[in-house]
């Protein structure tokens, strides 16, 4: 049975504490545990390690051409909550122009959070048509999801999983509903069943409803079914678009 949990900032605001929402800390043997099964740390440093080398010269060339198109470096680096809401620091292949402030996606993905669809039709998962920060190589990443591989090294490093919900942004955290909190009971991933079942489509409570719904199901098989799936979901006309 999955227990009834809240997160808490830290004293010094540095990380996040799950706990019972009737009170006191969970105990070291809560569901969170099934984030570090052992099978599951194996595939993920095997399928990142082996994915790395085959994909350096496809990284060096992308990283070469988001240098060589906009100013700043190749690589976007940002805090994220993770599992137990632990931060740390998310790599990504740079998609955006430096130094763009992101009022408008806050402002954007917190009425989408509370209820309020941006849009009016419901469609889209937080993201911003036309949105001017985006350079044109990024936009190309970002619909072909290639602006994520470098988090292949997040998941050696062991802040990610291959699969898992999406790496929440703190602020983002403190606008979720009590029950959203249980997707942190699992490792945050590189790809997840949000993406493989219409990333691009969903509204954010539909996407953090499937988080939840992975961190109850999660197994090695569910793992592999969804692996397997991401591959036609990030093509063309494919659930990512």
């Amino acid at each position: 049975m999955t227990p009834n949990i809240a997160w808490t900032p830290h004293r010094h605001g540095r990380a996040w504490r799950l706990r019972n929402v009737k009170g006191g800390a969970l105990p070291s043997g809560a569901p969170a545990v099934r984030a570090g099964g052992r099978l599951t740390r194996l595939i993920d440093v095997v399928g990142a390690a082996a994915l790395l080398v085959v994909l350096a010269p496809a990284l060096l060339l992308i990283a070469a051409l988001v240098r060589l198109t906009s100013r700043g470096p190749a690589l976007f680096r940002q805090e994220r909550v993770g599992y137990r809401g632990r931060p740390f620091t998310m790599l990504k292949f740079r998609s955006m122009r430096v130094d763009c402030p992101d009022a408008v996606h806050r402002d954007f993905v917190g009425r989408m959070l509370t209820g309020h669809d941006p849009r009016g039709t419901g469609d889209g998962l937080f993201k911003l048509a036309n949105d001017q920060r985006v350079t044109p190589l990024g936009d190309v990443l970002r619909r072909t999801s290639l602006d994520e591989l470098p988090q292949l090294v997040n998941v050696l490093r062991g802040d990610m999983s291959l699969v898992g919900p999406r790496p929440a942004l703190r602020w983002e955290v403190e606008l979720y509903q009590h029950h959203h909190h249980e997707r942190f009971l699992v490792r945050p991933g590189i790809t997840g069943l949000w993406q493989v079942s219409g990333r691009s489509r969903l509204t954010m409570t539909q996407a953090l409803d499937l988080d939840v719904e992975y961190a109850r199901r999660r197994s090695v098989l569910f793992d592999l079914w969804i692996l397997i799936r991401t591959i036609p979901a990030v093509l063309p006309f494919g659930a990512a678009r």
